[in-house]
């Protein structure tokens, strides 16, 4: 079963998550279609790459329960991690501009899944956590990236305290950049869409990239260093129990804090 579908119309591709039955999780089946679907975008030359999804959550993060069930966690989340960031630096290097639209939860890697977008769009109704430290694991999927944007204080609230935060908080904090009411979203995100295809493709290129590099420059070594963080804790006592109690839905007793 496809978790995303790809489509190309007027110079634009649009990638629709679409297993809303399941919170659109950021599982290897996902991080891999994502990853192609960028190589495709790349292929068909398009100008726009519009990612958004199906159901209530844009994404729930990882697929815990895979976790849990691994015989070797450590192993299953250094593929997905390194899987997902080929995906997120590739959106961030393409000659394209990327939008994201965010209509609910976006939480663990589907936070930086939509933040790897260059212009993110949301409902009032959407809401962006962290939650990786609430089970005992680091963040990834360019996580550490957002530190640039909002700065070190801020990135260090959001990953160690876990907020629930609102769409409004992440435009102030400037990762948002349009917040709408929901029945007002899809008529923003083709006004965005309509305004990049009609522009010059040259220049939002050029932009895109002497931006990113300078905000960025070593990305691919940030993104090793949170596969090697998250692949650690995974293996950890604390990464083990975090997993083990979110899916227990009971109070994790990491064995670090006694």
């Amino acid at each position: 079963m496809t978790s995303l579908r790809y489509e190309v119309r007027d110079g634009a591709a649009y990638l629709t998550l679409c297993q809303p039955d399941r919170g659109n999780p950021v599982d290897l089946t996902l991080a891999r279609e994502l990853r192609d679907a960028v190589t495709r975008a790349r292929a068909d030359d398009v100008r726009v790459v519009l990612l958004d999804h199906e159901g209530t959550a844009f994404s729930v993060g990882g697929d815990i329960s895979a976790f849990g069930a691994a015989e070797d966690p450590s192993a299953l989340i250094t593929e997905l991690a390194n899987t997902l960031h080929e995906a997120v630096l590739g959106l961030t290097e393409l000659d394209a501009v990327v939008v994201s639209v965010v209509r609910g939860t976006a939480a663990g890697a589907g936070f930086p899944l939509a933040a790897a977008a260059d212009v993110v769009l949301a409902s009032d109704a959407a809401r962006f956590t962290l939650a990786y430290t609430r089970i005992g694991l680091t963040p990834d999927g360019g996580s550490s990236l957002l530190t640039t944007t909002v700065g070190l204080h801020r990135m260090l609230h959001w990953a160690l305290l876990n907020p629930l935060l609102s769409a409004a908080e992440l435009q102030a904090a400037g990762i948002v950049a349009q917040v709408h009411p929901a029945d007002e979203l899809d008529a923003a995100v083709h006004k965005v869409v309509g305004q990049l295809l009609a522009g010059s493709r040259d220049a939002q290129v050029a932009a895109k990239h002497l931006l990113r590099s300078k905000a960025a420059p070593d990305a691919q070594q940030a993104l090793d260093n949170e596969t090697a963080g998250i692949a650690r804790a995974a293996g950890g006592p604390d990464g083990r129990e975090g997993v083990s109690a979110f899916l227990d839905k009971r109070p994790a007793q990491f064995p670090s804090a006694s």
